[in-house]
């Protein structure tokens, strides 16, 4: 991977880790539109990280309010105050993430990259998302968060496992469900995926350190920087535009990028597996698809 690539994929991680699009179904995309190589969903993992620690800067007052306010609810003092709940929602509603994650490790980096995988999924989650625009509330804000939201949303998050669900677009989703407000769905969304995704990061750099930290480590340096950049810049964007136009021009992205995939994969222009790097298939599989 060239500097070039690094940036395109740094600026990609970073437009679309917190838009509900799925940064996961374009970094997987990228590449079969450049003619690249996949990056691999631990290049994807490890590059988030940059988009965390923007997440980390741009809210760093309200994480240290709502950490504060847990880590003295354990000793009993003041559980009961919004910021204490808002605590305890982001640590109940990680666990979910955190135990599939480990269960679909090896899905999450072969067959869940197929593109049949994403374009439903890009698909499944618009409507989703367009279903909880027109039958949540939006009328609760971030001091009526609750521990039972958090684990709500939590769960809700667990369908971005699958790339093309977009971990932003499904806690979003769920927030609306809840009745949360628009903007307010999308802060607790960046609140709630710092944890899971950290892990994740470290996780996937640990356990590919030798390939991160020789040939691919200039790269991954690159895209995490850029990532972190834009990613910054797209939080205030989102949070401006969820007030004044919603999540429709999202689903309606969502739904035509997914039939634009599956029409491709219909059509034989390519194949679902086209450039999935580390792929396990089965022998019949593979060899249908040369």
């Amino acid at each position: 991977m060239n500097p070039i690539q690094a940036i395109v994929y740094g600026i990609i991680q970073g437009l679309t880790e917190f838009l509900p699009i799925s940064s996961n179904a374009h970094l997987r995309l990228a590449p079969l539109l450049f003619g690249w190589e996949d990056p691999g969903a631990a290049f994807t993992a490890v590059i988030q990280l940059g988009t965390t620690l923007a997440v980390l800067i741009y809210f760093a007052k309200d994480l240290a309010l709502y950490i504060g306010a847990w880590a003295r609810s354990l000793t009993g003092k003041g559980r009961g105050t919004p910021e204490a709940q808002m605590g305890w929602g982001v640590f109940w509603g990680t666990i979910p993430i955190v135990v599939l994650g480990l269960v679909l490790h090896e899905k999450i980096e072969t067959t869940f990259r197929s593109l049949y995988v994403i374009g439903f999924s890009l698909i499944f989650m618009g409507l989703l998302m367009l279903v909880a625009e027109k039958v949540g509330k939006k009328n609760r804000e971030m001091k009526d968060i609750t521990t039972k939201d958090g684990i709500i949303v939590g769960l809700f998050q667990c369908f971005s496992l699958l790339p093309g669900m977009s971990r932003s677009g499904s806690t979003i989703t769920g927030g609306l469900f809840q009745g949360i407000e628009r903007s307010t769905a999308a802060r607790f969304s960046f609140l709630l995926g710092v944890p899971s995704i950290t892990a994740a990061g470290f996780y996937e750099f640990f356990k590919e350190r030798k390939a991160i930290t020789g040939e691919l480590l200039q790269p991954v340096i690159i895209a995490t920087i850029v990532s972190f950049v834009v990613g910054y810049a797209s939080i205030a964007f989102l949070l401006k535009f969820l007030q004044k136009r919603g999540t429709a021009p999202f689903v309606a992205y969502r739904v035509v990028l997914g039939l634009l995939v599956l029409g491709a994969v219909a059509t034989g222009k390519v194949d679902h597996l086209a450039g999935a790097k580390a792929l396990k298939v089965k022998p019949s599989v593979e060899a249908s698809a040369q």
